[in-house]
């Protein structure tokens, strides 16, 4: 199975290929110059694996929360890709990504979504991968549902980074550590949408779709 995987979620851009369970990467803190980063890094990413888009399988991108317009961009590479090639296209949540990327047994991801608020969700691990305990959500940082007790769960994303004090606090009961300065990562994207794949769980390229969470993208005058 070979599968190329990016992200554009956040302000960092990154690529990653799935080589039949080895995985090539990229990234670059891109801010806000994903568009003309991300075709060259694919470019070279392809030449240094020796390997043409017609060979791979499908492929994978970070679906969101995050960035609307990172995520926009994601989309419409991924979509154009698998036109061209007449191959599949999965999405997958960026909050999963970060769980995956921490690799605890009980996570709680959450991304910061400006405006005072932040996207998050709460995993556990099991041996046919995460199952969720809190989906995805948009919430205000003081209004986060409490989880299961009896569990160490670590925190990790920029919505930890942004409300480390508030959010320490409020899960003081059962929070065992916080991982700082993580983020979404095609690697992690690429290592769930392997299986996923693998079981033909792939759509055409015309139903993939950003997963926007949130409606708009900025507060009102009389909201401010």
């Amino acid at each position: 199975m070979k599968i190329l995987a990016l992200d554009t979620s956040t302000e960092y851009c990154s690529l990653a290929l799935w080589l039949d369970g080895n995985v090539l990467c990229k990234e670059v803190l891109a801010g806000q110059k994903h568009t003309e980063l991300l075709l060259p890094m694919l470019q070279a990413m392809l030449a240094e694996s020796g390997l043409a888009l017609t060979q791979l399988d499908g492929f994978a991108f970070g679906a969101g929360p995050g960035s609307f317009t990172g995520l926009r961009i994601a989309c419409g590479i991924v979509q154009g890709l698998a036109f061209a090639t007449d191959l599949p296209v999965i999405g997958i949540s960026t909050l999963e990504a970060l769980a995956q990327r921490i690799g605890a047994n009980h996570v709680m991801a959450a991304l910061d979504a400006r405006m005072g608020e932040i996207y998050y969700a709460a995993y556990t691990q099991t041996t046919d991968g995460w199952s969720i305990i809190q989906a995805p959500i948009l919430c205000l940082p003081q209004h986060i549902p409490q989880l299961p007790g009896g569990r160490c769960w670590v925190g990790c994303g920029s919505g930890f980074d942004q409300h480390h004090e508030l959010l320490s606090h409020l899960y003081s009961n059962n929070l065992y550590r916080i991982e700082q300065g993580c983020y979404p990562h095609a690697q992690e994207i690429a290592r769930l949408a392997a299986p996923k794949l693998l079981k033909g769980l792939g759509i055409a390229p015309e139903e993939a779709a950003p997963v926007y969470i949130r409606n708009k993208v900025a507060l009102k005058e009389n909201e401010r």
